[in-house]
């Protein structure tokens, strides 16, 4: 069956552990704002992904205004962020209109998934209902104890990236539950109604950007990238 693609690209950051007074999403990595870079990844990955954009009503102005500046033409659609990430994809996920579709749900902060990624998820999904990407731990982990700490085997851990990508139905059973503080991603909430989710291998370039040194990160990945 040749399912019709979404991606909800989740854009509602303030940006606080960055600095500054421009939210994170906003910031130009060698002369491109980062969100730019993210919308221009999934197009080039499929031209008939159908993009909707999640963003803050207040910050849509400014977007509209970057995308005049910079001649931004990736159609994609805009739905309203809502008060968590939770809320976001609820909006996004009202812009879907297939009752059957393939969504992926990506930050819109990590702008270098790439596109073998982003096609491996969609083929998974398609395949298993639910695909998470991830990459493997390399660094020791410790687990804190009442009484202090241990390590524990990194063998046993994966570190999640985006796109997070499902069949619609599924997706929309799971964003019908009650907003749960445990929801931390859209996996977790797809888990809570006891669904498995499949692993698959993501990109270690993949990362989110969130502290100055990321940025320092994404520029050297630009430039190595030509």
């Amino acid at each position: 069956m040749n399912f019709k693609k979404y991606a909800i690209i989740v854009a509602g950051g303030k940006g606080l552990r960055m600095g500054g007074d421009l939210p994170k999403q906003f910031i130009p990595v060698e002369g491109r704002p980062v969100l730019m870079r993210t919308l221009d990844t999934f197009h080039a990955c499929d031209p008939s992904i159908q993009l909707i954009l999640v963003l803050p009503p207040d910050h849509q102005p400014y977007w509209q205004e970057l995308c005049r500046e910079y001649g931004f033409r990736v159609p994609h659609r805009i739905a309203d962020g809502g008060a968590t990430r939770f809320h976001s994809v609820q909006s996004g996920l009202a812009l879907v209109g297939e009752p059957d579709a393939l969504v992926a749900v990506h930050d819109g902060v990590r702008p270098f998934v790439s596109r073998e990624v982003i096609a491996r998820c969609y083929a998974e999904a398609e395949a298993h209902g639910a695909a998470v990407p991830v990459v493997p731990v390399v660094e020791t982990v410790r687990q804190l104890l009442p009484e202090g700490s241990k390590t524990v085997s990194r063998d046993a851990y994966r570190l999640v990236q985006t796109p997070q990508t499902f069949r619609a139905p599924l997706l929309r059973r799971a964003y019908e539950q009650p907003f749960c503080e445990a929801f931390t991603d859209d996996a977790s909430v797809v888990e809570a109604l006891g669904h498995a989710v499949h692993l698959v291998e993501g990109n270690r370039e993949n990362i989110k950007l969130t502290t100055p040194f990321d940025l320092i990160v994404a520029r050297a990945l630009v430039q190595s990238a030509g």
